[in-house]
């Protein structure tokens, strides 16, 4: 369960967030905003964490350069630059690579567009679903103070 003030990952059955001590629980439904409702951008936190995955990596650098305030959007921002950023690099790299490569480039395109359908419809839902490996390291980088 993730903490509703700071966007934390706790156990299901904690009653109390470990990193902040605000009290865990169900967002009210009315709210329907993930982790901080505040965000640098002016953004709605869900709004924003969408638009960090719009553009892969490059609208992840901006998100990352302008908020300061939403541990969730920062989340997204990260993970957007590592996802997307490492696809495109093994994208340029298989390209480059004779005939195995041009059968390997169009599997990396594929991947890389459901990875950006289902990370655009998470944020947007207010969801801080993590990738495996890049997920955790983004983690640790939005919690970062600035």
């Amino acid at each position: 369960m993730f903490c509703p003030k700071c966007g934390t990952e706790n156990p299901d059955d904690g009653k109390f967030c470990s990193k902040c001590g605000a009290a865990l629980g169900a967002v009210p439904a009315s709210s329907g905003a993930p982790a901080s409702s505040e965000t640098s951008t002016g953004l709605a936190p869900n709004v924003a964490g969408l638009l960090c995955y719009v553009a892969g990596w490059i609208t992840g650098i901006i998100f990352v350069v302008l908020e300061k305030k939403s541990t969730f959007v920062k989340f997204h921002a990260w993970q957007s630059i590592m996802t997307f950023g490492v696809l495109t690099v093994v994208q340029i790299i298989v390209t480059l690579i004779p005939f195995v490569g041009w059968v390997l480039s169009p599997l990396v395109w594929i991947l890389m567009l459901v990875l950006w359908v289902i990370l655009l419809i998470q944020a947007g839902t207010g969801k801080m679903w993590k990738l495996p490996w890049v997920g955790n390291w983004a983690e640790k980088q939005a919690s970062k103070v600035s």
